[in-house]
């Protein structure tokens, strides 16, 4: 439930944020004619968001056995790196509002008021739709490897958008810059567990090699697991199961398994100094 909450409630937390900000530089600027257009790039992105999860669900649905884990797999490892890009972005974006503002006075500068309506339109739709589609593939990816809960992905979706109404009411002071980090470090050990839990689809379809089958297992014996009686630690036990939706946890890993989830970890710590490195750089050095 975790999982499926902290996935939702930031992708949905980024797209309420590019439309608050535009509706807020609309009416500080007095063009509050435009508000219809963003209303309408709103609808018809969600619809679209919509459209893409059916159609991802129909196409996931013809694919049995070896095909099926292929395809399981790369869904999860085509998660893990757009959680990784958007994590990285954010890490590197200081002056978000300034630039959908810029982006937002461009459209409105234009000569011809349609194309200001389909700038600002498309403005609006591209963010909805970007933050829809990765939502529908973060899900199904998160449903391969443990299930997703709907509840949770619906209290995520509530909960980003009152929290980026009282943003740009001023109605409460909210530290999103501490937000997104603590989210960030969440999300940064899921995709971890989407890269290993995809290396685990690779293996059983016979693609990967999983170099040593089982570093550990303590998993139950048949018997038990007939009767339900899962071990704590087990995947489907009472902690086990909520360390695996989010961090990828494995009773029985690889060894390859194993690696490949450190290696995503030392990757992303590498980039993330990079980053950090780049930002000092142009705070010293003088534009």
């Amino acid at each position: 439930m975790l999982e499926s909450f902290l996935i939702t409630s930031r992708e949905t937390l980024e797209a309420s944020l590019v439309v608050g900000i535009v509706f807020a530089y609309l009416n500080r600027t007095n063009n509050r004619n435009y508000k219809k257009t963003v209303y309408y790039g709103i609808v018809f992105g969600i619809l679209a968001s919509l459209l893409a999860a059916l159609a991802f669900t129909v196409i996931a649905g013809g694919f049995e056995g070896k095909a099926e884990a292929i395809f399981e797999g790369t869904t999860m490892l085509i998660g893990a790196f757009l959680l990784t890009t958007m994590i990285l972005w954010m890490m590197k974006q200081r002056h978000i509002a300034k630039e959908i503002e810029s982006k937002v006075e461009k459209h409105l500068m234009k000569t011809e008021p349609l194309f200001s309506h389909v700038g600002i339109f498309l403005l609006i739709f591209i963010a909805i739709v970007r933050e829809g589609v990765e939502t529908v593939i973060f899900l199904n990816a998160l449903n391969y490897a443990n299930g997703v809960h709907f509840i949770g992905g619906l209290l995520g979706i509530g909960i980003a958008i009152v929290v980026g109404y009282l943003f740009f009411m001023s109605v409460k002071k909210i530290n999103l810059k501490r937000l997104f980090n603590v989210s960030s470090i969440l999300l940064i050990l899921f995709a971890a567990g989407l890269v290993a839990h995809g290396v685990h689809e690779f293996e059983e379809a016979g693609v990967f090699n999983p170099i040593i089958e089982h570093v550990w297992d303590i998993n139950p014996a048949a018997p038990l697991a007939a009767q339900g009686i899962y071990p704590a630690l087990h995947e489907k036990g009472a902690l086990g199961s909520f360390l695996t939706g989010l961090f990828g946890y494995n009773g029985n890993p690889s060894l390859l398994e194993i690696l490949s989830y450190m290696f995503y970890l030392v990757v992303i710590y590498f980039l993330y100094r990079q980053i950090e490195k780049s930002r000092v750089t142009k705070t010293i050095v003088p534009s």
